[in-house]
């Protein structure tokens, strides 16, 4: 579902921007007020989500459909994203993470589990798609990645980034890869590259600003995939390849921003890569030096 990226952006934005600072002694008393703001919202997005979207579409009886093989795996990835991204915020904004972690990590995933799995049950009930197991898989993955990353030992030492650039293609499908920059972000996956960015120095060696923020990255991308599958692309002459690449990164959290709603905003644009020199490496071996990759 190519709204899952949007739906995950405007409650990730709207989540960071309404938390409050609490202390350990006021947690009992934000806790409630947590966990009913966040039932309320999600519902509210689902149910945005239901009437914008898929009410648009004729529905049909509950069914499964197997996109596994389109857009090179470009989805699923989206999907991972999402779901890590939901599932850590909704583990950190708890107010009970700083005195019971095991606790917000089971309740966020919770939420965060819940709230993808109702995403593709209404996938199942739209005659044009249906309930995907393979994206049922990847945010199952994603959930479970950042759990992975919350872990004590872990220490959130990897995170998940998106960033995007213009293609020249969504032009060529206007009505699928969008129309206007605003559907494109979401819709032209030729577009968007999806990064794993990870500390370079161990914690205990991160005895500088610049040691604790600089990171490495790794990302995905495709290019000149026009058509969810590829045979389609290939019959259309277009030459549909995945790209591979090694970037370096920022980690904004680890700044100390002096004002709190700074720190905020902040904490929104650290899902998305900085841009800098990039290695670009396409499946069929081509290495690109690119000064500048966005």
């Amino acid at each position: 579902m190519k709204y899952t990226l949007l739906v995950f952006l405007s409650l990730y934005s709207l989540t960071i921007l309404s938390q409050s600072d609490s202390t350990q002694h006021s947690t009992k008393n934000h806790e409630p007020l947590f966990y009913s703001t966040l039932s309320i919202g999600l519902a509210t997005s689902h149910i945005g989500l239901n009437q914008l979207w898929y009410k648009n579409y004729p529905t049909s009886s509950f069914h499964f459909f197997n996109d596994f093989n389109e857009w090179l795996q470009m989805d699923k990835f989206g999907h991972v994203y999402s779901s890590f991204q939901l599932t850590n915020l909704f583990i950190h904004a708890n107010p009970t993470y700083s005195i019971n972690q095991k606790k917000a990590r089971v309740i966020g995933s919770s939420f965060a589990f819940a709230y993808m799995l109702s995403i593709e049950l209404l996938d199942g009930k739209s005659a044009q798609w249906g309930f995907s197991k393979s994206d049922f898989a990847a945010n199952t993955i994603g959930v479970l990645l950042a759990n992975f990353n919350d872990h004590p030992r872990m220490k959130n030492n990897f995170q998940f980034k998106f960033s995007y650039q213009n293609s020249p293609y969504a032009s060529l499908r206007p009505n699928t890869l969008g129309h206007n920059f605003q559907q494109r972000v979401f819709k032209d996956y030729n577009a968007q590259t999806y990064w794993v960015s990870t500390h370079i120095f161990p914690k205990h060696k991160r005895s500088n600003t610049f040691k604790s923020i600089i990171e490495l990255s790794f990302g995905y991308g495709i290019d000149e995939m026009i058509y969810a599958d590829n045979n389609i692309n290939s019959v259309n002459n277009f030459h549909a390849r995945r790209e591979f690449f090694l970037s370096f990164d920022a980690d904004l959290n680890q700044i100390k921003w002096r004002r709190n709603w700074v720190r905020k905003v902040m904490k929104i644009f650290n899902v998305i890569k900085i841009p800098s020199p990039t290695l670009q490496i396409q499946n069929n071996g081509k290495v690109k030096l690119i000064p500048l990759y966005f």
